[in-house]
């Protein structure tokens, strides 16, 4: 079992310095340590777009750009920072419009300094109210990664073998670790995830630190792995989750879904809560990224000259096919994912720790 005090290096994968913000570089981990050095609020914004980070790390980032933003109009007067700030906010925004914790990021920082009780702050003090509201943001998800971690945990029996999409990040930590804290031991299968082989790379490298022997497969081999047995269950992260229960994550998770609902295996999402700017899916930009992207893995063409590529870089999952969404207050069935925000715990949408049959 893996020892709880060591941490992955994604789960610290954006750090604020004196000089601007540092972001490992998820292009090349894990066969590089590197880190992109971001001197102002736009390098933020482009090494998001970049895909220098990607999973939770883009929450991260954001407040780390807001602070820099914060910076930049330190001299600014009053008025003319808070204008500013929002600008920076809305450059955030527009990097990976699909991801609403980028949106919520911004609105948090926002809402705490001059769109709420700080209105006029400005020079140092912006700087300060800003890094406080930042780091507040940062403890909120952190502190809501653990408990959907917690609500996952129970879904899992002891020994279960997890199919996982994508998902490398702070819920993957929290989900494991809350299992090892139950007495729980997983096992796991990691599709690759193109094009740019998270699965294989932050997933499974997440999990090898972890103290797991995770078995990769590639994406078209989902159907196939389920068939044999390979895995008891599915369990994905997510972009977004309306309010209607639709789950939209990286492209390819409804492929999973379907083929979980084909041989009768627990499709499990995982989000801090839905989102009720989103009523339903049409409520959602799905992100279309360059075509090219996808005639290239890890900078390397793969594809023959004279074809192009077509990249939605997130797919809509609909409600029948997934069987509990965890939220940081607990499990619900799709249908119920709206009452995440009537209470707390899982009573409240019917998440009582076992595992539902399909």
């Amino acid at each position: 079992m893996s020892d709880l005090r060591n941490v992955p290096a994604l789960a610290d994968s954006v750090r604020t310095t004196g000089d601007g913000v540092d972001i490992l570089d998820r292009r090349v981990y894990p066969f590089e340590r590197r880190w992109v050095h971001c001197a102002t609020m736009e390098d933020v914004a482009v090494a998001i777009e970049l895909m220098v980070t990607q999973s939770s790390g883009p929450a991260f980032a954001t407040t780390a750009g807001m602070v820099l933003a914060a910076r930049e109009a330190r001299d600014a007067a009053p008025g003319a920072a808070a204008d500013r700030l929002r600008a920076a906010g809305r450059r955030l925004i527009s990097t990976r419009p699909t991801n609403n914790h980028i949106r919520d990021a911004v609105r948090a920082i926002l809402a705490g300094t001059v769109d709420g009780p700080l209105a006029g702050v400005h020079g140092d003090e912006l700087v300060a109210a800003v890094e406080k509201a930042a780091a507040g943001y940062d403890e909120e998800y952190r502190a809501g990664t653990r408990a959907l971690g917690r609500y996952a945990a129970e879904l899992l029996e002891d020994g279960a073998r997890v199919l996982t999409h994508c998902w490398g990040d702070a819920y993957l930590i929290g989900a494991v670790q809350a299992a090892e804290q139950m007495g729980k031991r997983l096992e796991f299968v990691c599709t690759e995830t193109r094009p740019y082989l998270q699965g294989a790379r932050l997933t499974a490298a997440t999990l090898v630190e972890m103290g797991y022997r995770p078995t990769v497969i590639t994406d078209g081999m989902v159907p196939s792995a389920l068939a044999d047995g390979l895995a008891d269950v599915a369990l994905v992260a997510s972009d977004r989750v309306t309010m209607d229960g639709h789950v939209v994550n990286k492209v390819g998770t409804l492929a999973v879904a379907l083929a979980a609902g084909a041989f009768g295996v627990p499709f499990y999402a995982l989000s801090h809560a839905p989102d009720p700017l989103s009523p339903g899916i049409g409520d959602v930009e799905i992100e279309h990224r360059d075509g090219e992207e996808v005639l290239h893995v890890l900078g390397r063409r793969t594809a023959a000259k004279g074809t192009r590529g077509y990249y939605p870089a997130f797919d809509a999952t609909p409600p029948h096919l997934v069987t509990r969404i965890v939220t940081a207050r607990g499990a619900f069935e799709p249908a119920r994912v709206s009452d995440h925000f009537a209470g707390s715990g899982p009573a409240a949408g019917g998440g009582d720790g076992k595992r539902p049959a399909r």
